[in-house]
């Protein structure tokens, strides 16, 4: 089927750059809905229903979704493939001073999308960007609004398939110490959902000057008396501590930060590294299937985390410029320059399962299968193995006075 034109190419936000177009949403024919151009396509107003980008199979008629892995749209029912259409647009970033300066910035509404699918006609509310149709099940696409937010510039698309991921979380589990047996045997994730989390990336010129103190160790001789009344002597060491202050400066490219608060930060952090460097310009049609968060942390916060990650790389390069054999950082005054900032969306599968009436929680990286959750503990294995430790300290105890006994 021959190309659709895309339509006009979007702002980012008002007073930037634009965003390149998308290419087309799947296999939708010229004058089909969803096609440019044709009734109910998108870009419906804020303040209504929107008619969200939809993925007709164009050989039965149900759905395509993008297969991890691939660059193609697959039907789960008919197995026809549909290829994603190569684009030659390149992720590109923004000037945050740029967007700090703009007297109406794009902030996000906390209000819902009211998103009407093509397929049924059915109207239902979501702060998604992508998912699925509450009554029919269709995979629901929603067009960036740039006077609601900041268009993603990227996106890293799904690289391993939900089984692949139900094998990792069953991997994990088997491998957790003092965990129930009966855990062990469960054959798979009560529930298992494919979404793209929102992160924001930073790049930044920073020159920091510190002061501080730099330790250098010497030794001394010193006279001790022993157990047995003795008098020895042994070599101590010590620190002599001089000022110390200078100038650091660094690049910081990419430094990835969470642009939703929906799961907790320290669990991320612990899913990476994130394959950023894996991203590709941003088209829909790698949505299609799965669950889409929008940011919910505005760039301006998102900076003042990338900067704590920053401060602590700066702190270590001025500990390198110090010297010696201990530092001391007391003060570090950075300037930042040429930041510049983008939108990027990360795949995850989400899974949940069941154990003693409980739900447990389970991330998996899906992009390179990382695993990071939460899991019960058998309490019946931690008293035996604490029982088995003071059993061998014990014994150690007892052999070590038997030793000094006999001397």
């Amino acid at each position: 089927m021959p190309p659709q034109t895309p339509p006009q190419m979007p702002q980012a936000f008002p007073g930037m750059p634009p965003v390149p177009p998308p290419p087309p949403a799947g296999p939708a024919a010229p004058g089909a809905p969803g096609a440019p151009g044709a009734p109910g396509a998108p870009g419906a107003p804020a303040d209504g229903p929107r008619t969200p980008l939809q993925y007709p199979c164009a050989n039965c008629g149900a759905r395509v979704e993008y297969a991890p892995g691939t660059t193609t749209l697959k039907c789960p029912y008919c197995g026809f493939a549909q290829q994603i259409a190569a684009t030659d647009v390149e992720i590109t970033e923004h000037d945050f001073a740029a967007w700090a300066a703009l007297p109406d910035k794009p902030r996000l509404r906390l209000g819902e999308h009211v998103v009407q699918c093509r397929q049924c006609g059915a109207q239902t509310q979501s702060d998604d960007l992508s998912g699925a149709c509450s009554f029919c099940g269709a995979p629901v696409v929603v067009e960036v609004n740039a006077d609601e937010q900041i268009a993603p510039e990227g996106v890293v698309p799904f690289a391993i398939d939900q089984r692949a991921a139900q094998e990792a979380v069953r991997g994990w589990i088997g491998s957790r110490w003092f965990a129930p047996n009966r855990l062990k045997k469960v054959g798979g994730s009560e529930s298992m959902k494919g979404t793209y989390l929102p992160f924001w990336t930073f790049d930044a010129q920073t020159a920091s000057d510190y002061s501080g103190r730099r330790g250098e160790h010497y030794w001394v001789e010193e006279s001790y008396t022993d157990d047995e009344g003795r008098t020895q002597t042994r070599q101590v060491q010590r620190t002599a501590w001089y000022p110390a202050s200078g100038h650091v400066a660094r690049f910081f490219d990419d430094v990835l930060v969470p642009g939703s608060g929906h799961l907790p930060q320290a669990r991320l952090a612990a899913m990476g590294p994130w394959a950023g460097e894996q991203a590709r310009p941003y088209q829909p049609d790698y949505l299609s299937g799965f669950r889409t968060l929008r940011y919910d942390i505005e760039p301006d916060a998102g900076l003042e985390t990338a900067k704590r990650e920053m401060a602590s790389v700066i702190e270590n390069d001025c500990r390198d410029d110090i010297g010696g054999d201990e530092q001391v950082v007391t003060d570090v005054r950075t300037a930042y320059a040429d930041v510049m900032f983008k939108l990027l969306l990360m795949p995850v599968w989400i899974a949940a399962y069941l154990y003693g009436g409980k739900s447990f929680q389970v991330l998996v990286n899906a992009h390179t299968g990382q695993v990071v959750g939460e899991r019960p503990y058998s309490w019946v294995k931690i008293f035996f193995a604490v029982l088995a430790g003071l059993v061998v300290a014990g014994i150690a105890v007892a052999i070590w006075a038997s030793t000094r006994r006999h001397r």
